[in-house]
Protein backbone atom coordinates (compact mmCIF):
# COMPACT_ATOMS: atom_id res chain seq x y z
CA UNK A 1 0.00 0.00 0.00
CA UNK A 2 1.39 3.77 -1.06
CA UNK A 3 2.40 5.44 2.38
CA UNK A 4 1.00 8.92 2.22
CA UNK A 5 2.88 12.24 1.71
CA UNK A 6 4.21 13.94 4.69
CA UNK A 7 2.25 17.18 6.07
CA UNK A 8 4.95 19.62 4.60
CA UNK A 9 5.02 23.03 7.31
CA UNK A 10 6.92 25.76 5.46
CA UNK A 11 8.57 28.05 7.62
CA UNK A 12 11.42 30.50 7.61
CA UNK A 13 15.12 29.46 9.04
CA UNK A 14 15.70 31.26 11.88
CA UNK A 15 16.20 29.81 15.09
CA UNK A 16 12.86 31.05 16.39
CA UNK A 17 10.97 30.19 13.45
CA UNK A 18 12.20 26.57 13.07
CA UNK A 19 11.68 26.79 17.26
CA UNK A 20 8.10 27.58 16.31
CA UNK A 21 7.72 24.73 13.36
CA UNK A 22 8.80 22.13 15.97
CA UNK A 23 6.10 23.35 18.43
CA UNK A 24 3.87 23.00 15.10
CA UNK A 25 5.29 19.53 14.93
CA UNK A 26 4.85 18.11 18.30
CA UNK A 27 1.18 19.27 18.71
CA UNK A 28 0.04 17.72 15.35
CA UNK A 29 1.91 14.40 16.54
CA UNK A 30 0.10 14.74 20.44
CA UNK A 31 -3.16 15.54 18.50
CA UNK A 32 -2.63 12.53 15.14
CA UNK A 33 -1.35 9.11 15.91
CA UNK A 34 -0.20 9.07 12.21
CA UNK A 35 1.61 12.49 12.40
CA UNK A 36 3.80 10.95 15.33
CA UNK A 37 5.49 8.95 13.12
CA UNK A 38 9.02 9.73 12.20
CA UNK A 39 8.90 11.72 8.77
CA UNK A 40 5.42 11.70 8.67
CA UNK A 41 5.51 15.84 9.45
CA UNK A 42 8.15 17.53 7.38
CA UNK A 43 10.03 20.96 8.42
CA UNK A 44 10.75 22.78 5.03
CA UNK A 45 12.91 26.00 5.76
CA UNK A 46 12.21 28.84 3.00
CA UNK A 47 14.41 32.04 3.08
CA UNK A 48 12.63 35.38 3.02
CA UNK A 49 13.50 38.72 1.45
CA UNK A 50 13.45 40.01 5.18
CA UNK A 51 15.64 37.28 6.10
CA UNK A 52 18.19 38.26 3.61
CA UNK A 53 18.61 41.86 4.25
CA UNK A 54 19.77 42.62 7.71
CA UNK A 55 21.19 45.92 7.04
CA UNK A 56 18.04 47.81 7.09
CA UNK A 57 15.15 48.88 9.18
CA UNK A 58 12.09 46.85 7.94
CA UNK A 59 10.02 50.04 6.99
CA UNK A 60 12.72 50.94 4.58
CA UNK A 61 12.52 47.74 2.79
CA UNK A 62 8.82 46.94 2.52
CA UNK A 63 7.48 46.17 5.94
CA UNK A 64 7.09 42.72 7.51
CA UNK A 65 5.39 41.40 4.56
CA UNK A 66 8.75 40.35 3.31
CA UNK A 67 9.27 37.98 6.10
CA UNK A 68 6.02 36.19 4.47
CA UNK A 69 6.00 36.43 0.47
CA UNK A 70 8.40 33.46 -0.39
CA UNK A 71 6.46 31.26 2.21
CA UNK A 72 3.22 31.98 1.35
CA UNK A 73 4.13 31.93 -2.99
CA UNK A 74 5.80 28.16 -1.71
CA UNK A 75 1.62 27.20 -0.44
CA UNK A 76 0.17 28.83 -3.60
CA UNK A 77 2.62 26.59 -5.89
CA UNK A 78 1.59 23.48 -3.68
CA UNK A 79 4.96 22.78 -1.75
CA UNK A 80 4.41 22.78 1.37
CA UNK A 81 1.15 22.54 2.94
CA UNK A 82 0.76 24.93 5.71
CA UNK A 83 2.72 28.50 6.39
CA UNK A 84 4.57 28.68 10.14
CA UNK A 85 4.20 32.32 10.71
CA UNK A 86 4.71 34.52 14.12
CA UNK A 87 1.60 36.45 13.65
CA UNK A 88 2.95 39.84 14.16
CA UNK A 89 4.86 39.20 11.03
CA UNK A 90 1.64 38.53 9.12
CA UNK A 91 0.12 41.72 6.74
CA UNK A 92 -3.94 41.99 7.29
CA UNK A 93 -4.21 41.52 3.75
CA UNK A 94 -3.50 37.97 2.98
CA UNK A 95 -2.94 36.88 -1.28
CA UNK A 96 -6.18 35.30 -3.01
CA UNK A 97 -6.91 31.85 -2.32
CA UNK A 98 -5.04 31.48 1.53
CA UNK A 99 -6.74 31.96 4.87
CA UNK A 100 -5.31 32.04 8.67
CA UNK A 101 -7.72 29.94 10.28
CA UNK A 102 -6.12 28.23 12.86
CA UNK A 103 -3.97 29.95 16.01
CA UNK A 104 -1.85 27.89 18.34
CA UNK A 105 -1.94 28.62 22.12
CA UNK A 106 -0.84 32.38 22.79
CA UNK A 107 2.41 32.96 24.79
CA UNK A 108 2.99 35.94 26.97
CA UNK A 109 2.42 38.57 24.70
CA UNK A 110 4.55 41.07 26.49
CA UNK A 111 8.20 42.71 25.74
CA UNK A 112 11.36 41.73 27.49
CA UNK A 113 13.83 44.67 28.74
CA UNK A 114 17.40 43.70 28.72
CA UNK A 115 19.87 45.93 30.44
CA UNK A 116 22.79 46.04 32.92
CA UNK A 117 21.30 49.19 34.11
CA UNK A 118 18.59 47.98 36.12
CA UNK A 119 14.90 46.25 35.29
CA UNK A 120 13.30 49.00 33.71
CA UNK A 121 12.69 52.19 31.05
CA UNK A 122 13.01 54.41 34.45
CA UNK A 123 16.29 53.18 35.81
CA UNK A 124 18.61 53.80 32.36
CA UNK A 125 20.77 56.85 32.72
CA UNK A 126 20.24 59.85 31.24
CA UNK A 127 21.08 59.71 27.15
CA UNK A 128 21.00 56.09 27.52
CA UNK A 129 20.94 54.30 23.94
CA UNK A 130 18.36 51.76 23.53
CA UNK A 131 18.41 49.51 20.60
CA UNK A 132 15.38 48.39 18.16
CA UNK A 133 14.22 48.61 15.25
CA UNK A 134 10.90 48.57 15.93
CA UNK A 135 8.86 51.48 15.65
CA UNK A 136 6.64 51.10 18.43
CA UNK A 137 9.15 49.92 20.47
CA UNK A 138 10.59 53.20 19.73
CA UNK A 139 7.54 55.53 20.46
CA UNK A 140 6.69 54.32 23.68
CA UNK A 141 10.30 54.53 24.96
CA UNK A 142 10.14 58.23 23.83
CA UNK A 143 6.85 58.61 25.12
CA UNK A 144 8.04 57.33 28.62
CA UNK A 145 11.51 58.74 28.23
CA UNK A 146 12.20 61.82 25.66
CA UNK A 147 15.30 62.10 26.89
CA UNK A 148 16.86 58.72 25.63
CA UNK A 149 18.20 57.94 22.58
CA UNK A 150 17.02 54.84 20.43
CA UNK A 151 19.45 53.15 17.79
CA UNK A 152 18.32 50.59 15.05
CA UNK A 153 19.42 47.44 15.69
CA UNK A 154 17.96 43.91 13.48
CA UNK A 155 19.49 40.38 13.61
CA UNK A 156 18.06 36.84 15.76
CA UNK A 157 17.92 37.04 19.39
CA UNK A 158 21.89 36.29 20.20
CA UNK A 159 23.13 39.44 17.70
CA UNK A 160 20.91 41.67 19.66
CA UNK A 161 21.91 40.48 23.10
CA UNK A 162 25.62 40.15 22.04
CA UNK A 163 25.05 43.97 20.92
CA UNK A 164 24.04 44.55 24.36
CA UNK A 165 26.73 42.69 26.17
CA UNK A 166 29.70 44.66 24.17
CA UNK A 167 28.13 48.05 24.88
CA UNK A 168 27.28 49.30 21.41
CA UNK A 169 23.30 49.92 23.71
CA UNK A 170 22.63 50.28 27.20
CA UNK A 171 19.19 48.46 26.90
CA UNK A 172 17.27 46.45 24.16
CA UNK A 173 14.07 44.88 23.99
CA UNK A 174 12.80 41.45 22.76
CA UNK A 175 9.38 39.81 22.60
CA UNK A 176 9.34 37.40 25.81
CA UNK A 177 7.38 34.73 23.53
CA UNK A 178 10.39 33.89 21.47
CA UNK A 179 12.73 33.94 24.56
CA UNK A 180 10.62 31.62 26.15
CA UNK A 181 10.17 29.42 23.00
CA UNK A 182 13.96 29.64 22.65
CA UNK A 183 14.55 28.10 26.34
CA UNK A 184 16.59 31.44 27.11
CA UNK A 185 13.69 33.31 29.50
CA UNK A 186 16.30 33.27 32.10
CA UNK A 187 18.29 35.83 30.65
CA UNK A 188 15.71 38.11 30.84
CA UNK A 189 16.28 40.95 33.12
CA UNK A 190 12.41 42.36 33.51
CA UNK A 191 9.51 41.20 31.56
CA UNK A 192 7.80 45.09 31.14
CA UNK A 193 3.95 45.89 32.07
CA UNK A 194 1.61 46.27 29.11
CA UNK A 195 1.09 49.69 30.94
CA UNK A 196 4.47 50.54 30.52
CA UNK A 197 4.97 48.87 26.95
CA UNK A 198 1.93 47.53 25.12
CA UNK A 199 2.75 44.46 22.94
CA UNK A 200 2.80 44.15 19.11
CA UNK A 201 -0.02 43.38 17.50
CA UNK A 202 -0.44 39.35 17.61
CA UNK A 203 2.64 39.21 19.59
CA UNK A 204 3.21 35.62 20.51
CA UNK A 205 0.75 34.02 18.27
CA UNK A 206 2.08 31.24 16.35
CA UNK A 207 -0.41 31.15 13.02
CA UNK A 208 -0.76 28.73 10.43
CA UNK A 209 -1.68 29.65 7.12
CA UNK A 210 -3.00 27.16 4.65
CA UNK A 211 -4.76 27.05 0.96
CA UNK A 212 -8.28 28.08 1.33
CA UNK A 213 -9.93 24.73 -0.40
CA UNK A 214 -7.36 22.65 1.28
CA UNK A 215 -9.86 20.49 3.65
CA UNK A 216 -6.91 17.71 4.42
CA UNK A 217 -4.93 20.64 6.05
CA UNK A 218 -7.85 22.41 8.00
CA UNK A 219 -9.12 19.35 9.49
CA UNK A 220 -5.48 18.11 10.57
CA UNK A 221 -4.92 21.76 11.87
CA UNK A 222 -8.84 22.05 13.53
CA UNK A 223 -7.50 19.63 16.20
CA UNK A 224 -4.57 21.71 17.85
CA UNK A 225 -6.41 25.21 17.10
CA UNK A 226 -7.01 27.49 19.91
CA UNK A 227 -10.14 29.66 20.13
CA UNK A 228 -9.53 32.16 22.73
CA UNK A 229 -6.36 33.01 21.11
CA UNK A 230 -7.89 33.32 17.63
CA UNK A 231 -10.27 35.44 19.24
CA UNK A 232 -7.24 37.77 20.59
CA UNK A 233 -5.92 37.72 17.33
CA UNK A 234 -8.80 38.38 15.74
CA UNK A 235 -9.91 41.77 17.66
CA UNK A 236 -6.41 43.03 17.43
CA UNK A 237 -5.46 42.48 13.96
CA UNK A 238 -8.80 44.06 13.10
CA UNK A 239 -7.91 47.18 14.85
CA UNK A 240 -4.57 47.31 12.87
CA UNK A 241 -6.12 46.72 9.36
CA UNK A 242 -9.05 49.82 10.35
CA UNK A 243 -5.79 51.61 10.89
CA UNK A 244 -4.04 50.48 7.64
CA UNK A 245 -0.56 49.98 9.74
CA UNK A 246 2.56 48.33 8.75
CA UNK A 247 5.99 48.50 9.72
CA UNK A 248 6.39 52.01 9.09
CA UNK A 249 3.42 53.16 11.52
CA UNK A 250 3.90 52.74 15.42
CA UNK A 251 1.02 50.80 16.39
CA UNK A 252 0.23 48.50 19.48
CA UNK A 253 -2.45 46.57 20.66
CA UNK A 254 -3.54 43.64 23.29
CA UNK A 255 -6.69 41.64 23.56
CA UNK A 256 -7.19 40.03 26.99
CA UNK A 257 -10.80 37.76 27.67
CA UNK A 258 -12.52 38.45 30.56
CA UNK A 259 -12.26 36.03 33.66
CA UNK A 260 -15.76 34.37 32.79
CA UNK A 261 -14.12 33.79 28.93
CA UNK A 262 -17.63 35.98 27.34
CA UNK A 263 -15.92 39.31 27.02
CA UNK A 264 -13.05 40.99 25.71
CA UNK A 265 -11.25 43.77 26.76
CA UNK A 266 -9.14 46.02 23.85
CA UNK A 267 -6.25 48.39 24.60
CA UNK A 268 -4.34 50.27 21.64
CA UNK A 269 -1.78 52.64 21.01
CA UNK A 270 -1.18 54.97 17.80
CA UNK A 271 2.09 57.22 17.92
CA UNK A 272 4.36 59.23 16.03
CA UNK A 273 7.53 57.46 16.35
CA UNK A 274 9.77 60.18 17.80
CA UNK A 275 7.08 60.00 20.94
CA UNK A 276 5.65 63.72 19.94
CA UNK A 277 2.02 62.29 20.09
CA UNK A 278 0.45 59.28 21.55
CA UNK A 279 -3.28 58.16 20.98
CA UNK A 280 -4.42 55.41 22.98
CA UNK A 281 -7.87 54.11 23.34
CA UNK A 282 -9.66 50.97 25.93
CA UNK A 283 -12.74 49.15 25.28
CA UNK A 284 -15.12 46.27 26.23
CA UNK A 285 -16.51 44.00 24.17
CA UNK A 286 -18.09 40.43 23.41
CA UNK A 287 -16.27 37.02 21.92
CA UNK A 288 -19.12 36.94 19.74
CA UNK A 289 -17.45 39.80 17.72
CA UNK A 290 -13.69 39.74 18.01
CA UNK A 291 -13.66 41.90 14.59
CA UNK A 292 -16.16 44.22 15.32
CA UNK A 293 -14.40 45.00 18.46
CA UNK A 294 -11.14 45.73 16.95
CA UNK A 295 -12.52 47.68 14.10
CA UNK A 296 -14.12 49.81 16.63
CA UNK A 297 -11.15 50.64 18.78
CA UNK A 298 -9.15 51.60 15.38
CA UNK A 299 -12.20 53.97 14.45
CA UNK A 300 -11.71 55.25 17.99
CA UNK A 301 -8.38 55.57 17.35
CA UNK A 302 -8.23 57.48 13.79
CA UNK A 303 -11.02 60.07 15.42
CA UNK A 304 -8.97 61.15 18.05
CA UNK A 305 -5.36 61.11 15.79
CA UNK A 306 -7.74 63.53 13.53
CA UNK A 307 -6.66 63.37 9.63
CA UNK A 308 -3.09 65.86 9.87
CA UNK A 309 -1.66 63.66 12.30
CA UNK A 310 -2.93 60.22 10.89
CA UNK A 311 -0.81 61.83 7.98
CA UNK A 312 1.86 62.71 9.62
CA UNK A 313 2.08 59.36 11.13
CA UNK A 314 1.70 57.56 8.40
CA UNK A 315 3.81 59.49 6.10
CA UNK A 316 0.43 60.21 3.26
Amino acid sequence: MATRSPFRLGTRGSPLALAQAHEVRRRLGDAHAELAEDGAVEIVVIKTTGDRIQDRALAEIGGKGLFTKEIEEALLADEIDAAVHSMKDVPTWLPDGLVVEHILPREDPRDAFFSPHGDSLAALPAGARVGTSSLRRQAQVLIARPDLTVEPIRGNVDTRLDKLAAGTVDATLLAVAGLRRLGKAGRITAALSVEEMLPAVAQGAIGLEIRENDERSRGLLDAICCRDSGLRVAAERAMLETLEGSCRTPIAGLAELSDDGAGLRLRGLLAMPDGSAVFRADLQGSVADPIGLGKALGQELLASAGSDVIDAITGH
